[in-house]
Formats: structure tokens, C-alpha cells, sequence
């Protein structure tokens, strides 16, 4: 019986910690949950997977996407509150190698990720990103990449809470 109270006593205070830093609260509504969302053609499946890490000092998300008969591509963003910019930072890398660093803003209207670059086998591509809440249960997810000086949709994604 002790064993098991002491196992309840420390999931507790495991939670309470578990609380994030005041710039990651615009955030909080991720954390705990999966997204999910399928492309338009729907050969793709987007799945987005957010956790409170570090006393909630970082909010990390495990990001897979599924295409039938190929391996997933699968990578970790790692959101984090950067006391020398006074702003939320992010680096996200993925398994074929890639990365890229940036911030978020809040919005009135959800989160903001201002223009930076992926990275992979030398090349870069300029991206920038909304997501905006629907409801309880979803958001949008709004990417454009930079091409010739020229904004360019890249996708359109609503994803719903699993």
C-alpha cells in the first residue's frame, strides 16, 4: 500500500510541475494531446503529438506524417522560452536530417511562426506558418513557403484532437 501511495504523491507533484512557463501558456491548449489531420488529396496523414517537458519549460512536439506504402517522415519540435530575445524559440529537426530554427508569436487570433528556413542537403527554404484554434477540438494550419520573392501556399490543414 505504501509503495502505492508514494507512486500516487509523486504523479502529483509530476503534474503540478508540470505547469508551463508564462510565455509557453499560449500554447497550453496543445499540450497533452494529439492533432490530427489528413492532406486534401488524402494520401497524407499529419499527426502532431505535444507534451510538457523540464517543469514546463519546454513544450515539446513529435510531429509524423504518414503517407501508405513509404516510411514515415517523422520529426521533434522543441519550443522554449529564450531569456536573452525575450521571445518563444523553436528548434525542429526530423529524421531525414533536416531542421530549422525560429519563434512563435501569439496573435489575437492564435500562433504565429514569422518567416525562417528549413534546412536539408544544402538547400533552404523560406517558410512561415499560422495555426489558428476552431473550437475546443481543432486548428488550422496555414504554411507558405517563398518562392522567386513570392509567398506560395504550401498547405491548408485542419487538425482535430485525438
Amino acid at each position: 500500500m505504501r509503495p502505492l501511495l508514494m507512486l500516487l504523491l509523486s504523479s502529483t507533484t509530476i503534474a503540478a510541475q508540470a505547469a508551463p512557463v508564462e510565455a509557453l501558456k499560449p500554447m497550453a491548449f496543445l499540450a497533452g494531446h494529439c492533432w490530427k489531420g489528413d492532406f486534401p488529396e488524402g494520401k497524407q496523414s499529419d499527426e502532431h503529438c505535444f507534451q510538457w517537458k523540464y517543469d514546463g519549460n519546454v513544450l515539446s512536439d513529435v510531429h509524423t506524417v504518414r503517407t501508405p506504402g513509404k516510411p514515415d517522415y517523422v520529426g521533434e519540435t522543441i519550443y522554449y522560452y529564450d531569456s536573452a530575445a525575450k521571445q518563444v524559440a523553436f528548434l525542429y529537426v526530423e529524421n531525414g536530417g533536416g531542421y530549422s530554427r525560429g519563434t512563435m508569436t501569439p496573435t489575437a487570433t492564435g500562433l504565429e511562426f514569422p518567416a525562417t528556413q528549413y534546412v536539408a542537403d544544402g538547400h533552404a527554404l523560406t517558410y512561415r506558418v499560422r495555426w489558428t484554434p476552431s473550437g475546443a477540438d481543432a486548428y488550422e494550419a496555414f504554411s507558405e513557403m517563398n518562392i522567386k520573392d513570392k509567398w506560395v501556399t504550401q498547405f491548408k490543414l485542419v487538425l482535430k484532437k485525438q
